[in-house]
């Protein structure tokens, strides 16, 4: 098998995005403090400060629920209003995407794009308008085509020219050799730690040739760092259990909503601070590598698991997520 790499690209927010995300991020704080344990304000405020940075505009006030101790019934409370943005803007993040793509192709490799929010906050659409302004023959997959049609979705695209495709992970993370693509870049990782491990493998097969980069693109001191960071951390924890990353005895144990409480743990309590997230992957790679049971050496197992579409939600009124199978369907 080729060399395989895996590299946090960090990058800082322009001032205004910043002063906005910090806004929304106090915010959220106060929200998770007045009401603690809530899991639909957990959901819905985790899921904002993720998806904000790379879509800071038309998101809406955030809402959450509770219970009324008097009359018993569920009432709507509003969580923040994020600030809206200029979305003609090309912001950071966008700009190094650019980048990175532009010196892939370079060098002769094409390069397979990954985003999470993918329904009425779409993001992937977004990515492919601003790649086929600089001359980029990009494409996106969806839902809507088939599991059993996809191969041949990526055959047509080829022929016809594609350089990039984009697409939610979930649509690629099983039955999908993505020999054509040696660079994998996350533009958003989502928070399932078994998602991001069969995605991240999908280049990395047997008849592969070249040699397969895997990037994870965060805004730094953001929840996406903290999320990114979160991940890396537990993938530390089923290396030093099991001496090995693709047993699906430990990544099947892989609950987002934990994953969720902890990055609002986080928050309320000012944790984390100071600690990257490309530390926490290079310590994991030098770990894994120490060990000698570097997970490069064979891909991970296949799951039978078949991916579903993501629902979509009415605007305004996001409800708490209550299972990993739809991880992410709130944006």
């Amino acid at each position: 098998m080729p060399p395989y790499s895996e590299e946090v690209l960090s990058v800082d927010m322009d001032p205004p995005l910043a002063k906005a995300y910090e806004d929304l991020e106090e915010s959220i704080t106060d929200a998770l403090r007045e009401h603690h344990g809530n899991s639909s304000v957990i959901s819905t405020a985790m899921n904002a400060l993720l998806l904000y940075p790379d879509r800071p505009y038309g998101l809406g006030t955030l809402y959450g629920y509770c219970v009324n101790e008097e009359t018993g019934e569920r009432e709507r409370f509003m969580i923040a209003e994020p600030a809206d943005l200029d979305s003609a803007l090309v912001y950071a993040k966008e700009r190094r995407l650019i980048d990175e793509v532009k010196a892939e192709l370079a060098q002769g490799r094409k390069v397979q794009i990954f985003a999470v929010y993918t329904q009425k906050r779409d993001v992937t659409r977004r990515l492919r308008d601003l790649l086929s302004n600089e001359g980029i023959r990009a494409e996106v997959l969806t839902a809507d085509v088939p599991p059993e049609q996809r191969e041949a979705w990526y055959e047509r695209r080829l022929q016809a020219g594609m350089q990039v495709c984009i697409c939610h992970p979930k649509l690629v993370q099983t039955g999908l050799d993505l020999l054509d693509f040696p660079t994998l870049l996350f533009y958003e990782t989502g928070y399932s730690t078994y998602v991001l491990r069969q995605a991240s493998r999908r280049s990395w097969r047997i008849g592969q040739k070249q040699p397969v980069r895997v990037g994870f693109l965060t805004y730094s001191g953001t929840a996406q760092e903290s999320c990114l960071r979160l991940m890396g951390k537990k993938l530390l924890v089923s290396l030093a259990m099991e001496g090995k990353l693709q047993n699906d005895g430990i990544l099947s144990l892989d609950e987002d909503d934990d994953l969720l409480t902890a990055m609002a743990r986080e928050l309320v309590n000012r944790q984390g601070i100071g600690e990257r997230a490309a530390e926490v992957w290079k310590s994991l790679q030098a770990q894994r590598a120490d060990a000698g049971t570097d997970d490069r050496l064979a891909p991970p197992a296949e799951t039978t698991a078949r991916e579903e579409p993501e629902p979509d939600q009415p605007r305004g009124c996001w409800t708490e997520l209550r299972s990993p199978a739809v991880q992410l369907t709130l944006f």
